[in-house]
């Protein structure tokens, strides 16, 4: 399967849940030149911080937080409602801790971000620290990060890139985190360039991306 090739630039809906420290790295790339743009950014709580970085920078910023609702099906519902009339190319899930269902229209357009290197530490249960402490105490030696299409299953969906982190023997969860980060923030903004480059399609649950 090969995504159509969107317009340029890139129109990117952002799902988040927390600090949008994401968020924000992206906005700083597109800046600096990558062919997308934000269009809108939901937030599963209401206290997000990442509304307020959207809201500088006048993209509009939605709360959908999920304890109003009685199940995750009217969640998605209310997900779908909000991103609708923004009609993203790309749906990218920046620390969106709830499971976001494509229903057929994202299918191949939906970009999530895991804190290992998938198919190790992935699957339910593990986010945030609870990726990098299980890391540390099982010992391996290099972790790192995975940007996939997103599937209708936890960490599952082709994987797009991946970038190593070594271990070191002093890491606490606190310092390899910091270093998955910025893994993460160099992966993200590269995954959605090769995107809107048209360069990225699917074939046999693998992604292929064609030379520059």
């Amino acid at each position: 399967m090969s995504p159509t090739r969107p317009k340029s630039p890139l129109r990117v809906a952002v799902l988040l849940s927390g600090s949008g420290t994401s968020l924000e790295n992206l906005f700083e790339h597109i800046d600096a030149g990558l062919p997308a743009e934000v269009v809108c950014v939901v937030s599963s709580k209401k206290s997000a911080f990442g509304l307020e970085r959207a809201e500088r920078r006048g993209v509009p910023a939605i709360a959908v937080p999920r304890r109003e609702y009685a199940d995750g099906s009217a969640f998605n519902d209310a997900l779908h409602e909000a991103l609708a009339p923004y009609e993203p190319d790309l749906v990218c899930l920046l620390g969106f801790l709830s499971i976001f269902e494509l229903r057929g229209r994202y299918e191949g357009r939906c970009l999530n971000v895991h804190p290992a290197l998938i198919p190790a530490f992935s699957g339910k249960g593990f986010y945030g620290h609870h990726v990098h402490e299980a890391v540390l105490e099982k010992g391996v030696k290099v972790t790192g990060a995975t940007v996939h299409y997103a599937s209708e299953e936890y960490d599952e969906g082709p994987i797009l890139l991946q970038g190593v982190v070594e271990v070191r023997d002093d890491d606490t969860p606190d310092s390899l985190a910091a270093r998955v980060q910025a893994k993460e923030r160099e992966l993200v903004p590269a995954a959605i360039r090769l995107i809107a480059e048209g360069r990225v399609t699917i074939e046999d649950g693998r992604t292929r991306i064609a030379e520059d």
